[in-house]
């Protein structure tokens, strides 16, 4: 595992009128729409991905808050899963 990092995020979810919105306060243009919250939350999440490699390339930061895991790392996270 080496250098293995993860970043956590805070996403903001909230149901619109084509299903979902997912965006993460205080990273312009972090925002994405999906059917399904997972949807709107996996789409947010490459939206991220993109801004974070467009930033690195220009030498700018995102200031996210990051972790370094080790072979017996554990997490916990929780999703929301849609019932009814």
């Amino acid at each position: 595992m080496g250098d293995a990092r993860a970043v956590l995020l805070s996403l903001v979810l909230e149901a619109n009128d084509s299903g979902y919105l997912a965006s993460v306060p205080g990273v312009q243009g972090a925002f994405a729409e999906g059917d399904t919250m997972e949807g709107a939350i996996f789409n947010c999440i490459e939206v991220v991905k993109m801004i974070a490699a467009y930033r690195t390339e220009r030498g700018e930061s995102l200031s996210f808050t990051e972790i370094e895991l080790a072979p017996d790392s554990r997490m916990t996270v929780a999703i929301p899963v849609g019932v009814g």
